[in-house]
């Protein structure tokens, strides 16, 4: 079977990696996972369910994977702008700017949720922009979509990135010496090589936005069936000495990120098929 796995290759040592591989997934992704898993199973299906089914988890989960959503779906259409500009513009500050992309990813999740708050809130500098006109933005769903399309935009911007530059720009000039419309030559020869490195960035700001807790509590209000967000509710179970609720929460937030993650994968899949694996 062994011998099936194996794969050309000029590093020899395919065994030792494998191993090596399935060791340190194991001990680092696979292990924790499941005592977690284990230890919500002492509950009973009937039990999982009953804590599901509570109107506080369901709201709270609904806010965090729905917004998770939103916010990777947003930062995939203006992420790949970004990144665009990045990548086939020349500009005075160019480097600066993107190094500014990195950002999110070096700052201490608490700092931004705080610098977020501080400027959406309703003596914020843009919160009372938008005040009189009788909107709110801090502490409200709308400020946590917000900090999530802000953690989440340097997956999207950072994988494709890689790809635009390996596209160079001969064959978009290709397409048009043939006859082809800018829109027709993003449609048929752009986009095909994007899909696969956009949904990728999808699925990785998705993750980070459904477990994101320190950027977010701070902007949102953390109102019950309003603006919580199922991490923080797993807080308080843990304040309130409830580690099976806590447990049997955080299972299914695992459960559920597996599928939808699982569903993208699949869709990636998919189109990387019937793209000829581009």
């Amino acid at each position: 079977m062994l011998q099936t796995l194996r794969r050309p290759s000029i590093l020899p040592g395919f065994g030792f990696a494998f191993g090596t591989t399935l060791v340190y997934l194991g001990l680092i992704v696979l292990l924790p996972l499941s005592a977690l898993v284990l230890r919500a199973s002492g509950l009973g299906f009937s039990g999982l369910w009953a804590i599901a089914t509570e109107p506080r988890v369901l709201a709270a989960l609904k806010v965090s994977f729905g917004l998770a959503l939103a916010a990777a779906g947003v930062n995939a259409v203006f992420g790949t702008i970004v990144a665009w500009v990045l990548v086939r513009y020349e500009f005075p500050g160019r480097r600066l700017l993107d190094a500014a992309v990195d950002l999110p990813f070096a700052l201490p999740t608490a700092v931004a949720g705080i610098a977020l708050a501080s400027i959406y809130a309703p003596n914020g500098w843009v919160g009372a922009l938008v005040a009189p006109l009788g909107w709110k933005i801090a502490f409200t769903p709308l400020g946590i979509g917000i900090a999530l399309v802000f953690v989440g935009l340097p997956f999207i911007v950072r994988t494709i990135q890689p790809v635009l530059l390996d596209l160079e720009s001969d064959v978009e000039e290709a397409a048009a010496t043939l006859g082809a419309s800018r829109l027709r030559t993003l449609r048929q020869v752009v986009l095909p090589v994007l899909v696969p490195a956009i949904l990728t960035g999808f699925a990785l700001a998705f993750a980070r936005g459904v477990g994101e807790y320190g950027s977010v509590i701070f902007i949102a209000g953390n109102l019950p069936f309003v603006s919580e967000i199922a991490p923080l509710l797993i807080v308080v179970k843990l304040e309130g000495f409830d580690l099976t609720g806590a447990t049997a929460i955080a299972t299914l937030m695992l459960g559920a990120a597996f599928l939808v993650l699982l569903a993208v994968n699949l869709i990636q899949a998919v189109t990387r098929r019937r793209l000829g694996n581009v």
